[in-house]
């Protein structure tokens, strides 16, 4: 009867570890494309691209990507090119800025990292991922204080090792978690996901004197053929690496996977009209941004709120009140309205596309996070051609006389 049990419990470790080994890949993979994003940025490949009257914000030209990756020997020829690329197509990491097309093409075609438009995917595996990668630059930076060590377990000696209860401990001690059992949970999380492992790979984490190691290594610089390669890596790592792959700041924040900042900071897309490089992209209107975590730290495209508080719609019509209404009547054209309304209680203006409608018509997004527009009530009506949106707006009445807000009244033809 017990050696059932022992044959059982192996039984599942092969399947944790083969699980694991699935995720570290993905992981691989998500790192591999975050230090190419930064790249291109830093290369001035990834920017704002016009066509057809449209701006696309944020976005290469795969054709000038395929040049970009021979010229800096990434790839042998343009298939293979085209092969790493649609690898990064497949594991949502890039995608056609209006999802025309799910294969990766040496064409001008415009195609854009996911991160730069927060449509990013968060799965329980990537947040996992996120919050491993936080703890590894933590400890990695404090390195007078590290509980990173060599040590030795059944005669044999381990680098940059962890013991279990220090592990915890330190996980309580920063904030990470709040009770010895959480941060267990936490420690079997990151092992299950292929962050960590223990030294000889015989035991799941447990809060006592085991030994265990991060299992990837975020610093290392990746080549993009190693996406082509099934196989884990089996290349020796250096995690004194100068390639960091967490953007510090003094505040402590945390974002989803950044590598080394650029010179420049990038420009986040909060909301952008989606618009196809020969038609429209469909009457949805807009790339939808990615959804706030509790459970995780928040990540660059989730924009801040910029309500002081719940404001009522009684409160937005009362005369004398802190809000002036302003009327606009915008004239839809193939792709939408021009504007992104986000929130509740009430909701607001989140973004306004400068070349669409709503912006001829008058409509503005305030310049600072205290201050927005408000919509109080809308209605369209249309016309044989055309689609009218009237909106009433509340308008903080100090958005006005500080020149920051408002807009003019406007009427579409």
């Amino acid at each position: 009867m017990v050696f059932a049990s022992c044959k059982e419990m192996d039984g599942i470790g092969n399947t944790m570890q083969k699980k694991a080994a699935e995720l570290e890949r993905m992981a691989e993979v998500l790192v591999t494309g975050e230090q190419l994003r930064l790249r291109l940025h830093e290369g001035k490949v990834v920017k704002d691209r016009r066509h057809h009257l449209r701006t696309y914000p944020n976005c290469f030209v795969a054709k000038e990507l395929i040049d970009w990756l021979l010229e800096h020997k990434e790839a042998s020829d343009r298939d293979t090119a085209i092969k790493i690329m649609q690898k990064l197509l497949d594991q949502s990491i890039i995608h056609h800025v209006c999802d025309e097309h799910k294969e990766f093409k040496d064409m001008k075609l415009f195609y854009r990292f996911r991160k730069d438009d927060g449509t990013f995917p968060l799965d329980n595996e990537a947040k996992v991922f996120m919050r491993g990668q936080r703890i590894y630059e933590k400890l990695m930076m404090n390195t007078e204080t590290s509980i990173l060590a060599t040590r030795e377990e059944e005669g044999e000696s381990f680098e940059r090792t962890l013991v279990a209860s220090e592990l915890v401990d330190w996980l309580l001690a920063e904030g990470e978690m709040a009770t010895r059992e959480e941060a267990e949970h936490l420690g079997r999380r990151l092992l299950e996901h292929g962050i960590m492992q223990h030294v000889t790979n015989k035991h799941h984490f447990v809060d006592g004197g085991l030994l265990y190691q991060f299992r990837l290594n975020f610093r290392r610089r990746r080549r993009l053929m190693e996406l082509l390669n099934e196989r884990c890596r089996t290349i020796p790592e250096s995690h004194d690496s100068p390639f960091c792959l967490r953007k510090q700041n003094p505040e402590g924040s945390n974002t989803s996977f950044l590598s080394v900042s650029p010179t420049k900071e990038i420009k986040m897309i909060v909301g952008i009209r989606r618009s196809s490089m020969s038609s429209s992209c469909g009457s949805s209107g807009y790339y939808s941004s990615s959804p706030t975590l509790s459970s995780s730290p928040p990540v660059l495209c989730n924009p801040k709120s910029v309500l002081k508080r719940q404001v009522s719609p009684e409160e937005l019509q009362t005369p004398g009140g802190p809000y002036i209404k302003k009327t606009f009547t915008i004239v839809g054209d193939a792709v939408g309205w021009g504007f992104v309304v986000r929130g509740s209680k009430p909701c607001h203006i989140q973004a306004v596309d400068p070349s669409g409608p709503a912006a001829a018509a008058g409509m503005k997004v305030c310049n600072t996070h205290t201050h927005t527009h408000i919509p109080s009530h809308t209605h369209t009506h249309t016309h044989t051609h055309t689609h009218t949106l009237h909106c009433q707006l509340g308008v903080e009445s100090t958005d006005l006389n500080n020149g920051q807000g408002g807009g003019r009244k406007g009427e579409g033809n």
